[in-house]
């Protein structure tokens, strides 16, 4: 006897002490089960002649399991909320750790509409572009129609793939970075490439573009890559860019090149004022887009079906669901001036450096490299005394570049904050200041920095206005309820301040992290200052190395830039990491610190930061600066220390004046140009209806986040716990509740705090459907419902009911059902059916025999109808026998039933999938398609609803 005829797939068998689901990889040695109401990682594999496995069925209700209307929307709830696999269109969705808000669905749905998937997810920064493209993967793979997952982004980005995807999507990415490679090739067999051995992986953008690493890549790549911060990754039309976007580019081209692959394009900032790499960001979509004219509608429509753009104001009410964003991002500036000590060392320094760069001696090589030399002095003695004497210690990057190009690009990458460098591992340690010739140990100039470095190691803490004007600030940030990230430019500097912050605010928790910590310890660090305030006043010191990749706006609501990014970008990338989804202040705060005596930060606030801030209010977009803004600002620099004292001031002379306003009026139009680009290109081919039928299917079908507040709250409250309405939510007390809930919800726990929505500290609950703790009340409700042997207080739902409400006009009877449902998906290489469950109220006036069956909207009704009288015990049991006598004659009528929401099913993911293909386009894309149910129906639930006054 075989497998499918002992146990087809979908019955229902007992094992080990449970009720399991056969699934389709079942054979004749080993039977693959689901628990009911299980997901993929509770899939078991149960031995045949080994393990004792007998088929399973549910029995009926029994005439004494009464309850009333609030026992009945109990089991409702529970039975809805603890499934893990729904036979809706979206096969992942049951399963996810995250609630999507609705307009998250937008790029599924259009994603769902394409055979091969390129799309590009272009949302505003802080929106959840991650939880987006997480949302297009987690269903590829759960349909099937991709098998492996490949993130390729910016090192310092990383370690927020790989914790999105374990804890929101159930994924176990392994890393694959220059620190993590040589462990995971250790475990390879001969030949095997890390992304055939591990099916989702996270990589370094940065690593996987070299020639010989991009080769495997390319060899063994997933048939699904996400790739973020895309638009770092393509060039212009003349091949601008540097020797590292043009390798990203070529991996994207080739990558693309396959016609077969899914490929997801995560960016910000897909336009920013470069057509030719717009268009060559688009052609990776579709190879018509590079070269239409995107000003003609069919082409506008050809980008609308591969291109979700939008702002925050475009979905903050998105179809009536608020999202939370800080409304209003209020910045400020606070100067200082240099103590009489720390000028007369910068002054001495100025003219060290001014002799330096004026002298025409040596090769032009050599002239560049002391430029270089000189301008990282400068930068690290306006950070910090501390800075500035580890500057003096070390040689110049340039110093080794056999060219001058060579050398202005070392220079670049360690002291301009280049806008092309994604690579920010590495970046806060401080540049070099010895040039190759200020290496001798008697050389004049060795001994001028050594000098130097030992008046900046000399200097008093107390006369460091810069710190007392940080300290300051800090000061009225937590005066008003602010917890402020701080962001220094070097590693030296963070620990300086640090280290005097903790001597100056008593009662702080402070903290700091560098790129001296790994990415994991980073992400700790951040955890363990967040746990070790509990809410009270911390301050967090980082580096840019925290700039991206660790989100903060749960516990900090402030910036304070105690350094001046000499680039616009970087200080928006520092501020985004409060200003974004999630936070639950209204207002987020951002303070510039800067010398008004130094002269450079005069420059970089004048040329650079204010004109972006400026841009950002009055145009409402923020773009990266323009490439050229590196030469504008070294040349700014330059004429300030070769004309003397008189260029010092924060004005700038009219040659200057004239560079800065052509790089704003270059960056206007470019920001002008994006404007443009996401009105002309916002996503318009999903229409809100659509978006909103989706989601209340997908509510009535696992529950809405109302549902899963109000069955929380009632279950725990007719289990006995205490619970405490709270702005947040509640409190529940757990004394008193049954041992094994207790258990399940944490035994070490006295109480737990339940937040109705994101943020939420990290030993709270979210009322989530896929809360462990939400799962776990949900599980022992249902269980505790089928267990006949549990006493009656330790069982908050019943199986049976009678409820009289003035709001019915005939009786009616209610039927809680569960199908099991076989999902047949046609995929790309292979079609795989699936086993789903699906909860639904059956409702039907007149005899069970001839029965008038309910629609949806009427269901719903009666459900919402509220219970007004009592009815005796005896009459109860006696309404209900008769109920339960009828229905093995039912079971014909319950089998019609099933094949009807069978066929309701398939018509949604018809819907889905073929709305902006066309009706041919759209049946040769579910050819295959089947949605059957398996038989018999599951009755879990009876309930008769009678009108108040005793018709019956």
């Amino acid at each position: 006897m075989t497998v499918q005829k002992e146990f087809p797939v979908g019955s229902l068998v007992r094992a080990r002490g449970r009720e399991w689901v056969v699934l389709p990889d079942s054979d004749d040695a080993v039977l693959v089960v689901r628990p009911l109401g299980g997901g993929d990682a509770d899939v078991a594999g149960v031995l045949r002649g080994i393990e004792q496995i007998e088929s399973a069925s549910f029995p009926p209700p029994r005439p004494d399991d009464l309850g009333d209307d609030r026992s009945a929307r109990l089991l409702r709830d529970a039975l809805r909320i603890g499934f893990r696999s729904s036979g809706g269109p979206f096969r992942s969705l049951a399963g996810l750790a995250v609630e999507p808000r609705p307009y998250q669905l937008v790029p599924l749905l259009l994603a769902l509409r394409q055979e091969t998937v390129r799309l590009l997810i272009a949302d505003d920064v802080g929106v959840g572009k991650t939880v987006e493209a997480g949302l297009v993967a987690a269903e590829l793979l759960a349909q099937g129609s991709a098998r492996g997952l490949t993130v390729v982004c910016p090192p310092s980005l990383a370690e927020q793939w790989r914790e999105e995807l374990s804890t929101k999507f159930g994924m176990q990415p392994e890393l694959v970075l220059r620190g993590t490679v040589s462990r995971l090739e250790r475990g390879l067999e001969y030949g095997q490439s890390i992304f055939e051995r591990y099916p989702v992986t996270v990589v370094s953008t940065d690593f996987i573009k070299a020639d010989r690493r991009r080769d495997d890549f390319l060899r063994a790549a997933p048939d699904l890559v996400i790739v973020d911060e895309a638009h770092a990754s393509v060039t212009d039309d003349a091949g601008r860019g540097t020797r590292g976007r043009t390798q990203r580019y070529r991996l994207l081209l080739e990558l693309a090149d396959d016609p077969a692959r899914h490929l997801i394009l995560v960016t910000a900032t897909p336009h920013s004022g470069n057509e030719g790499s717009f268009r060559n960001l688009v052609g990776l979509l579709d190879p018509e887009l590079k070269t239409a004219d995107l000003r003609q509608e069919r082409a506008r429509a050809l980008l609308a079906t591969h291109m979700v753009q939008r702002r925050r104001a475009d979905i903050r009410h998105y179809v009536n669901a608020d999202t939370k964003f800080p409304s209003d991002r209020t910045t400020r500036e606070r100067a200082y001036k240099l103590s009489p000590q720390y000028r007369a060392l910068f002054d001495d320094v100025l003219a060290y450096v001014r002799g330096r760069v004026q002298d025409r001696t040596g090769t032009q090589l050599e002239q560049r490299v002391r430029w270089w030399s000189a301008l990282s002095l400068l930068r690290t003695l306006a950070s910090s005394p501390a800075a500035a004497a580890a500057t003096l210690e070390v040689r110049a990057s340039a110093a080794g570049a056999e060219s001058i190009d060579a050398a202005d690009a070392l220079g670049a990458a360690d002291v301009l904050d280049s806008a092309d460098d994604d690579a920010l591992d590495g970046a806060d340690a401080v540049p070099g200041a010895i040039a190759a010739d200020d290496e001798t140990a008697e050389s004049r100039e060795s001994r001028i920095l050594r000098a130097f470095r030992k008046r900046a190691l000399a200097m008093p803490v107390d006369e460091d206005v810069k710190l007392s004007t940080l300290v300051t600030t800090l000061n009225g940030l937590l005066k008003d309820g602010f917890h402020p990230v701080v962001f220094c430019r070097f590693i030296q500097t963070a620990e300086y301040v640090t280290e005097h912050l903790r001597q100056k605010l008593r009662g702080v928790t402070i903290e700091v992290v560098t790129g001296t910590l790994a990415p994991d310890d980073r992400a700790a660090r951040v955890t363990q200052l967040s746990e070790a305030a509990h809410g009270a006043p911390k301050v967090l010191v980082a580096t840019d190395c925290l700039s991206e990749g660790i989100n903060l706006q749960r516990d900090f609501q402030a910036v304070v830039h105690y350094d001046l990014a000499w680039n616009p970008t970087r200080h928006e990338q520092r501020e985004g990491r409060v200003d974004r989804f999630g936070q639950p202040a209204e207002t987020v705060r951002a303070v510039t610190i800067y010398g008004e005596d130094t002269g450079i930060d005069g420059i970089v606030l004048d040329v650079l930061l204010r004109k972006h801030e400026a841009i950002r209010r009055d145009l409402g977009v923020s773009v990266p600066v323009p490439s050229q803004s590196d030469q504008v600002l070294s040349a700014l620099v330059e004429g300030v220390l070769l004309r003397g004292r008189e260029s010092e001031q924060l004005a700038l002379d009219i040659e200057g004046r004239g560079e800065a306003d052509q790089l704003e009026e270059e960056w206007r139009s470019t920001a002008e140009q994006e404007k443009q680009s996401r009105t002309r290109f916002a996503q318009r081919s999903i229409h809100e209806a659509e978006v909103m039928r989706e989601v209340q299917a997908a509510r009535q079908a696992l529950g809405s986040p109302d549902d899963v507040d109000a069955f929380v709250r009632a279950a725990l409250h007719e289990l006995g716990a205490d619970l405490w309405t709270a702005e947040y939510g509640f409190r529940v007390e757990l004394a008193g509740l049954p041992v094994g809930l207790r258990d399940a919800l944490g035994r070490t726990e006295s109480q737990i705090d339940f937040y109705r929505d994101l943020p939420a500290p990290r030993a709270a609950s979210v009322l989530f459907r896929t809360d462990p703790r939400v799962t776990a009340l949900a599980r022992y409700t249902l269980d505790a419902a089928l267990d006949d042997a549990l006493p009656p207080e330790n069982r908050p739902a019943r199986r049976c009911g009678v409820i009289t409400s003035a709001e019915i006009e005939q009786p009616t009877v209610a039927l809680l059902t569960r199908f099991r449902i076989h999902v047949t998906l046609p995929g790309r290489n292979v079609t795989e059916t699936h086993v789903a469950e699906e909860a639904r109220v059956l409702a039907f006036t007149g005899p069970p025999t001839a029965p008038n069956w309910l629609g949806q909207d009427a269901v719903e009704q009666l459900l919402d109808s509220r219970p007004t009288a009592n009815i005796p015990e005896d009459v109860a049991r006696n309404m209900i026998g008769h109920v339960l006598d009828a229905l093995p004659d039912m079971t014909p009528l319950l089998n019609e039933q099933a094949q009807a929401i069978a066929e309701e099913l398939r018509e949604a993911h018809i819907r889905v999938r073929t709305a902006a293909r066309g009706e041919r386009a759209g049946a040769l894309g579910v050819r295959g398609l089947e949605v059957r149910p398996q038989l018999p129906v599951d009755i879990l639930g009876v309930y008769v609803y009678r009108p108040a006054g005793g018709q019956r």
